[in-house]
């Protein structure tokens, strides 16, 4: 009827922050279309909306409330929880707190583990949360670990889904949870072996990559600014999957490669251990572990 506005559902989402920079919210909160106006306030979808119940960065409140908001363990197990930042775990996984409990602190990984398990689904977001990355870097003395490392360890049978990059774009993200709100939790055939979803890691930066034609032809920039690919510059292009060319950063105005920067191959789970030193050249593919298809295979 004319004048009756549809019922909007509201899909609750707690959001924990482990071993990381905080580079993750930042980006997301950098986005364009949506805004992270339109994505706390408005409709994600028609009809959906997603309730941020829990985000140390952006929620108001702090202290005892905002844990209490956290745990509410009379809440319905329909919220999805997000993870940004690896998780310690060693020594007990006292390098990451969240909260106090009896006037002691209770670590992320015993605050993730539970609310794992009354989750409908995990989201990695970012490259540390995803695989480990730079807080798990050897020597990785803090013992971090990727959501699916725990989840996996831990025996918690939760779908996961992982959206790396350091950071990932926000598009990935608001993607990821509108794709949730339409569809359901993606099925093994949307996600490749490392759980990200084919839609934005289905191919590698190197076939969608403005130089790929300097590649072919054997011209390569041995000096940054000079015309050419920059594979000798330490491109980690040829070997990692994202859709970083066709949807380029900060409202599509640019990306590393088109500013003369290499991509540093920050989606893969070899960042930043193999993927480093950045400006040096890979000669080992095989120490990539992803697949790199020929031109035949595709």
């Amino acid at each position: 009827m004319k004048g009756v506005k549809m019922q909007v559902r509201e899909q609750p989402v707690i959001w924990l922050q482990g071993a990381g920079c905080s580079g993750c919210s930042i980006s997301l909160m950098n986005s364009v279309s949506p805004s992270i106006r339109n994505l706390l306030l408005d409709e994600i979808v028609p009809g959906q909306h997603i309730n941020l119940l829990f985000h140390p960065t952006l929620m108001a409140a702090s202290g005892e409330l905002a844990i209490e908001v956290m745990l509410d363990r009379d809440r319905k197990t329909d919220y999805l929880l997000v993870l940004e930042g690896s998780i310690p775990t060693a020594e007990g996984g006292i390098f990451a707190t969240v909260g106090e409990e009896k006037g002691k602190p209770v670590t992320l990984y015993s605050r993730f583990k539970e609310l794992a398990r009354r989750a409908i689904a995990v989201v990695a977001v970012g490259t540390c949360a995803s695989f480990g990355g730079i807080p798990a870097a050897k020597p990785n003395p803090t013992g971090s670990k990727s959501a699916g490392g725990v989840l996996e360890e831990e025996n918690i049978s939760v779908p996961y889904i992982n959206i790396p990059g350091c950071p990932p774009h926000p598009d990935w993200f608001i993607g990821t949870i509108a794709d949730i709100l339409l569809n359901g939790i993606p099925s093994g055939e949307k996600l490749d072996d490392l759980k990200r979803p084919k839609s934005i890691y289905g191919k590698l930066i190197h076939e969608n990559c403005p130089r790929r034609p300097f590649f072919d032809e054997g011209k390569f920039a041995h000096n940054f600014g000079e015309e050419g690919c920059l594979y000798e510059l330490g491109c980690k292009g040829p070997f990692t999957y994202s859709d970083c060319p066709i949807r380029h950063w900060n409202g599509g105005v640019n990306w590393p490669v088109d500013a003369g920067a290499p991509c540093n191959g920050c989606t893969e789970p070899i960042f930043p251990d193999i993927s480093g030193p950045f400006y040096q050249k890979i000669s080992r593919w095989d120490s990539f572990k992803v697949k790199v298809q020929s031109d035949k295979e595709r």
